[in-house]
């Protein structure tokens, strides 16, 4: 098991992607423990003083005039954490409640929250033995932090609440910590806020499905040059004076990966040279444009999200140095929620232009293929219900992709009346590259098909072996049957490492 060192400063999507997959033990830097250090002896310091700080020895939120007698100043962080602990819906996977926290860990080594090294140290302890708290999906509206999410985090820390055994099921924390001889965390002055202050939740979510969707442009790109071939289409509006004079990254990233991918040689681009064709639909012609707009905003998306995963997002945030503690506002969500609602956005279009290609290749007005690619059409259906489940596929990403960051609900008692929704738009995300993935896997499907019907005519030796890959699993079709398993052995195969030495020749 190789080991990770946080300082807060350099954490990245790859690295949260493998402390998620549960093989990376993390460790804080040594660089980082004295600012740790200094910052708690900061915060005890003015509260040794009779000093009033908020959320040391005050209320919350509404409460943050209340003051709280010394004696007292434990319970009130019991009391903080359980009473956020609201969370409710289906629970986050282990995956994504490992890259919490790591987050939360990462934000906090910082050293501009005040507390122990201890506590941070804890975080770890729990995720390097893969005791994972049970923290529900639904709750956090994305502003003070993911309070009710990272409240069930720090209730496991507390030794309280639930944990995973294992993906499915769960055990009473207390029991968990018993059986590893593992004592539960005992939250000081300020150190219960300091845990749930922040957008560990939403930006985790995101970082892991930003993981996933880098692949997924990659493989749009390989998904269109394969039905472009099917559909005889044009290589010409990939030329590099094109992009030159247009020049987005984007568009002139993708335009170089099609050119890779389809070469110039080719039995299948040679067959139709002379064809009265004088333009392909957009969906062909503009995957420069359209693919290339997703690769802007996924780059855009990921420099925001990697950012706050290496931000200090307390509140109050404490300034050692400086002689400061400040009131702030840097737990509030809206950077990270406008990123992964133009997500979502990006993605929802990528796929909307994956479903027009496929619709084209069913259609053989447009395809000159037998309809709905069937052989023997009319005894046989065909593909003619691939393309129906694409479009509601389709239809509920675009449904999704309704930015949540535009909604706001004031909350705790109109102190905190503005809100980012973040969370929510980091779910929605989740569902969106979930219905991308099948959407992409159905083009899979309806090209493969297509190019079986211009045997022996063959196309450019990468699409051939992406075409041979998909065949070793998932055989021509010459009648019909239970399409949904051809599409998930697609899914299996396009997500493997079998493709990896092409796609990493594909840029991004």
């Amino acid at each position: 098991m190789t080991t990770l060192k946080i300082d807060g400063y350099k954490l990245n999507v790859d690295e949260v992607y493998r402390v998620s997959m549960g093989d990376v033990k993390v460790e804080i830097a040594d660089s980082a423990k004295a600012a740790i250090h200094q910052s708690r002896k900061y915060i005890e310091d003015r509260v040794s003083s009779g000093e009033t700080m908020y959320g040391v020895n005050t209320g919350f939120g509404a409460f943050s005039s209340v003051r709280i007698s010394d004696l007292q100043i434990e319970q009130l962080q019991r009391n903080l954490i359980r009473s956020h602990s609201v969370g409710v819906g289906k629970p986050l996977s282990r995956a994504e409640t490992r890259a919490i926290m790591l987050l939360r860990a990462n934000a906090l080594v910082r050293g501009h929250s005040g507390i122990r090294l201890s506590t941070i140290e804890k975080i770890l302890e729990f995720l390097n033995q893969d005791l994972l708290p049970v923290i529900p999906s639904q709750g956090s509206v994305g502003a003070s932090g993911d309070l009710a999410p990272l409240s069930h985090l720090a209730l496991g820390l507390m030794g309280e609440g639930k944990m995973w055994v294992d993906d499915t099921n769960q055990k009473p924390t207390s029991e968990l910590l018993k059986q590893k001889n593992i004592q539960p965390l005992t939250l000081k002055a300020k150190e219960g806020l300091s845990l749930i202050n922040g957008c560990q939740v939403m930006t985790a979510i995101g970082l892991l499905n930003l993981y996933k969707a880098k692949r997924f442009l990659k493989l749009s790109d390989l998904a269109g040059a394969m039905t472009l071939e099917a559909l005889k289409g044009s290589r010409s509006a990939f030329h590099p004076l094109i992009s030159a004079s247009r020049p987005h990254v984007g568009e002139s990233t993708t335009a170089k990966n099609l050119r890779y991918i389809l070469t110039e040689k080719s039995e299948i681009s040679l067959s139709h040279l002379n064809c009265d064709k004088v333009q392909d639909a957009y969906s062909l012609r503009c995957m420069p444009a359209v693919h290339g707009a997703s690769k802007d905003a996924f780059n855009y998306i990921i420099k925001t999200l990697e950012t706050e995963a290496n931000s200090s997002t307390d509140n109050p945030l404490v300034f050692a140095e400086e002689n400061k503690v400040l009131s702030c506002g840097n737990f509030h969500g809206e950077p990270v929620a406008f990123a992964l609602d133009f997500a979502a956005i990006a993605f929802s279009a990528l796929s909307n232009m994956s479903e027009c290609r496929i619709s084209k290749l069913v259609n053989p007005a447009m395809s000159g293929l037998p309809a709905f690619l069937a052989p023997d059409g009319g005894l046989n259906s065909g593909h003619m219900i691939i393309q129906v489940a694409a479009a509601s596929l389709v239809s509920e990403n675009k449904i999704l992709a309704h930015p949540a960051s535009v909604d706001s609900i004031p909350t705790s008692a109109d102190k905190e009346d503005h809100v980012s929704m973040g969370t929510i738009a980091a779910r929605k995300f989740s569902t969106i590259l979930a219905n991308c993935e099948n959407i992409l896997s159905m083009e899979y499907l309806a090209n493969s098909q297509a190019l079986d019907f211009l045997r022996p005519l063959k196309s450019s030796p990468l699409i051939e072996e992406v075409h041979g890959l998909i065949r070793q699993r998932v055989p021509f079709a010459k009648e019909d049957r239970i399409f949904s398993d051809d599409l998930a052995e697609i899914r299996t195969i396009i997500f493997s490492e079998k493709l990896d030495n092409i796609l990493k020749q594909l840029e991004v």
